[in-house]
């Protein structure tokens, strides 16, 4: 096996168990020792950094965030790349939002996210994710900004029958890892890009890489790593996509693959 010098982790269902409220003690003490003996640790989430709020004082490299959307150091703050949704989706949701019942969560590359309207759906993934609080206001409010990344709630039938990816985003895709809603990005972009990025910043080769995920939009970035890890309980669509499937978020996962490559 190729030296391992930087690992990218998803955070919900593979860092933190789903309704738990963060890493595990073990996981995060398997991190520090591969971070103290050189290999790179990053995120790769679906979240944008302002929701980024379950690591604990774990130390990561940098974070890969809003599916590849914006690549920030370890700082936080230092963004090395940001990818917007097309202006002109934004300017058909608008409208769209207005006619619809389907709730949206805007996602500013700057912060401040919000949604349009608060439903049932809503009310549990917030739960579940632990969101305190998001504010609700009009989809128009986000007209002259820079949106990275939207949450369409629904299901994948109601979002089909909307034809909102025909008709309204016609420059974005849906990428799941909830039953609840869908991630909606640029076409074009996912977290494999945003690893390439992250690879081109600090130097270090594809072939030399290590990811894990659990959730639909894991798929490409455990395809696109030197090798992917599934977590246990992943569905079988990334497990078949994973060079190596570990056990589940909540049984060692992490500790285990970590241990199976040699990297403890």
């Amino acid at each position: 096996m190729n030296k391992v010098k930087a690992i990218f982790f998803d955070i919900d269902g593979t860092l933190v168990p789903l309704g738990s409220k963060g890493i595990p003690g073990e996981v995060s003490e398997a991190i520090a020792t591969v971070r103290k003996n050189g290999v790179k640790v990053f995120i790769s989430t679906g979240r944008h950094i302002e929701w980024v709020d379950n690591l604990g004082d774990t130390e990561f490299d940098g974070y890969v965030t809003v599916n590849g959307g914006i690549c920030l150091l370890a700082d936080r703050k230092t963004c090395i790349y940001c990818r917007p949704i097309d202006k002109a989706d934004i300017d058909r949701l608008i409208p769209f939002s207005h006619t619809s019942r389907m709730p949206f969560v805007v996602v500013p590359a700057q912060g401040g996210i919000f949604i349009n309207r608060i439903d049932d759906n809503v009310r549990y993934v917030a739960e579940t994710l632990h969101i305190k609080h998001i504010d609700v206001k009009d989809i128009a409010t986000a007209k002259d900004m820079e949106v990275v990344q939207l949450m369409a709630f629904g299901s994948a039938k109601e979002r089909e029958e909307s034809e909102v990816f025909k008709d309204v985003l016609k420059n974005c895709v849906a990428t799941s890892w909830n039953p609840y809603f869908c991630d909606v990005i640029p076409r074009g972009s996912d977290k494999s890009v945003g690893i390439d990025k992250m690879l081109e910043y600090f130097g270090i080769p594809l072939s030399e890489t290590m990811a894990f995920g659990d959730g639909g939009n894991d798929i490409g970035m455990l395809r696109h790593v030197a090798i992917g890890v599934a977590m246990g309980n992943a569905g079988n669509e990334v497990k078949e996509a994973a060079d190596y499937v570990t056990t589940s978020d909540t049984d060692h996962g992490v500790v285990n693959a970590f241990r199976h490559f040699g990297l403890l």
